[in-house]
């Protein structure tokens, strides 16, 4: 992915934009760049391996291998001579129905729609590891603004800032997910929604793991909330982007040292984002004035991007989703293993790594034995302690 140019892979995505109605299911379909289309490798390798072995985990050189064979698989170079892991095809169909699922595509799916796709490209030399991460969990929160059902993005910010939604959370969550066959954010708003508003006859039974998450889950969905009535609520894209990261920094940085290099991060990447979003709604502005100069004003389509919000929110969605085609048509992060990473007693300062949110916690088994089965190993530890 590295020979990709970002200028030619940001016109092929504005392609693919224009047609999308020919190409996708969605408009508000959002693109894996090279980091999460590598995440969502791993992520597939391991369930792969908790199917044949009951291990959820892979190891970095085997993601390594696999990332290598499926880019020329999915760019149609030779593959003749390379060595690729077991149970390939189960891997590759795991990793398409998990984008399917959530309603992505990954960039060599749009270049293969698109037909266009050279060489070369930019990459983050300048940006600091702490103003990277900021980038990440921003964008997360606006990738799942556009796109409720990206499971990528949910396991970013569930629980950034903290919401006591660790891993036994998201878990539950994902567990919740793959049962009722819906996203994982949609499972969470399914939840909260049906307390806030049913009454205590719609209360959840104790037996749902769900219902010890209450608290959190509902501070994340009501923050969410938040973010769409701002997206519905005002009509100029403009001041709702700028308002939009402005509740998403406030909320990052609230009760954290300003001094902090996480919260300048923070402010920094905001603030640029914030004239990035002008800038590109100043640029559409000005295409929009040139094509439709003394031409009526038509009436929405039934197609609008936006069901459940006010058709002002259209406008904002489509700037975010530049955005975010930028942001996906950036370099691969150089450091796989720090991308990778998978130590269960290793929490970054920020999160825990999403192959290990993604795997289930290890379940202990606290039957007890029967008493006859007990009393007989006693008895078998005594006789050899004497012995």
């Amino acid at each position: 992915m590295a020979v990709f140019n970002q200028k030619s892979v940001l016109d092929m995505i504005k392609e693919f934009r224009k047609n999308w109605r020919a190409l996708c299911n969605s408009e508000r379909t959002t693109l894996c760049g090279a980091d999460s289309m590598l995440l969502a490798l791993q992520l597939s390798m391991a369930e792969n391996n908790k199917q044949h072995s009951g291990e959820f985990t892979v190891s970095l050189s085997d993601v390594l291998l696999t990332w290598k064979y499926l880019l020329h698989e999915k760019l149609n170079l030779p593959v003749e001579n390379m060595d690729v892991t077991d149970h390939y095809e189960d891997v590759r169909k795991i990793y398409d129905d998990f984008l399917k699922n959530s309603n992505m595509l990954d960039l060599i799916d749009v270049y293969q729609k698109c037909r266009a796709l050279t060489s070369n490209c930019e990459n983050y030399n300048t940006i600091s590891p702490v103003q990277l991460l900021a980038r990440k969990i921003i964008f997360s929160y606006l990738n799942l603004l556009v796109n409720s059902k990206n499971d990528l993005a949910v396991a970013y910010i569930l629980n950034i800032p903290d919401r006591g939604l660790g891993r036994e959370a998201f878990t539950d969550l994902k567990h919740a997910a793959r049962e009722k066959q819906m996203s994982i954010f949609l499972v969470a708003t399914s939840f909260i929604r049906t307390i806030e508003l049913g009454g205590k006859g719609y209360a959840p039974p104790p037996s749902d793991p769900l219902r010890t998450h209450v608290k959190g889950l509902s501070n994340f969905i009501n923050f969410i909330d938040k973010l769409d009535e701002i997206l519905g609520e005002i009509p100029n894209p403009s001041i709702a982007g700028g308002q939009i990261l402005s509740v998403i920094k406030m909320q990052l940085i609230k009760g954290q040292n300003s001094r902090d290099p996480f919260c300048k991060a923070i402010e920094e990447v905001a603030q640029d984002l914030d004239l990035r979003i002008k800038s590109i709604i100043n640029s559409q502005e000005g295409v929009v004035a040139l094509s439709t100069t003394d031409i009526s004003p038509a009436r929405p389509k039934s197609h609008a991007i936006n069901h459940g919000t006010a058709y002002c929110g259209r406008d904002t969605v489509k700037a975010l989703l530049v955005l975010l085609d930028e942001e996906a048509a950036n370099a691969p992060t150089k450091n796989k293993a720090e991308l990778l990473y998978d130590e269960e007693n290793t929490i970054h300062r920020h999160g825990t790594s999403i192959l290990t949110l993604f795997r289930s916690p290890t379940q202990v088994n606290n039957s007890i034995k029967p008493l006859r089965e007990r009393i007989c190993m006693s008895m078998q530890e005594k006789k050899i302690k004497r012995v």
